[in-house]
């Protein structure tokens, strides 16, 4: 008899880590039970907080973030105004559920350094080290071993990133979702730039993202704990976003779901 695994691809959102740049970084007031006694008093008139249990009350958090904030779901309308070639981009609330519960397949580029492309070619040798086929509509998850420096600096420069032609390649195939475990599916941005800097060509800049704008498709960042699935497919992913109304992303907690015998 089989058994369901559940495998948590997501880190958690923290104030005060240097793993985004400044203007990113979560903050978050945390209302503790003491204060929240306090707070209850304002909505119970006559209330003593000496009447609640051990005196306490509610604890609530206010939160500042972006919604590229944590493991989230960039939708088509993050990339550009428009996708597949003229249509306009789907916001996050307009992403088909269909598109975020498939099977997943993990493609290992770790031994990739940092700010190396990964190729078309990559993906094939890959595929076929695998021995896997993608399919219409996989969850196509790459894994660069970025997440090792996640809470710190390092973070920002961390992992391979895919190119345009990587990117088109997945879609081609029918993928609508993918996700990587490091800041961003394209290779580091200070690596971009310092490609920039020398060559003034443009088309370095955000190629994998701007490849949506010729093929809608949603790609998760910040994911974790890909080599916690244990096989690189025969396993369900599931990844919905919060649904945030005309939002170019929406935070999500993707698992991997793996069969097992007891």
């Amino acid at each position: 008899m089989a058994r369901k695994r559940f495998v948590d691809l997501s880190i958690s959102i923290e104030p005060n880590l240097p793993s985004d740049p400044p203007m990113m970084i979560p903050k978050i007031d945390y209302i503790d039970h003491t204060m929240g006694a306090e707070q209850m008093k304002s909505f119970y008139p006559g209330l003593e907080k000496e009447q609640l249990p051990d005196g306490l009350g509610w604890a609530i958090e206010f939160i500042t973030l972006t919604t590229h904030s944590g493991t989230h779901l960039d939708a088509p309308y993050h990339y550009h105004p428009f996708m597949d070639k003229g249509k306009r981009a789907l916001t996050i609330d307009e992403i088909p559920l269909e598109w975020c519960f498939n099977h997943g397949v993990v493609l290992d580029f770790r031994h990739k350094a940092d700010g190396d492309h990964i190729t078309v070619s990559d993906i094939k040798k890959e595929l076929k080290r695998i021995e896997y086929d993608i399919k219409p509509m996989d969850i196509v998850l790459i894994q660069t071993g970025a997440d090792d420096a996640w809470g710190t600096e390092k973070y920002l420069v961390r992992g391979a990133g895919m190119n345009r032609e990587s990117t088109l390649f997945l879609t081609e195939q029918g993928v609508k979702v993918v996700g990587i475990d490091a800041w961003s599916w394209d290779r580091p941005l200070p690596f971009q730039a310092q490609e920039f800097k020398q060559t003034k060509d443009p088309k370095v800049i955000w190629e994998a993202h701007f490849a949506g704008i010729d093929a809608g498709y949603c790609h998760m960042e910040k994911l974790a704990n890909l080599s916690a699935i244990g096989r690189p497919y025969g396993f369900t992913v599931c990844c919905f976003p919060v649904k945030i109304k005309g939002a170019s992303a929406g935070w999500s907690r993707p698992i991997a779901i793996v069969d097992e015998d007891e």
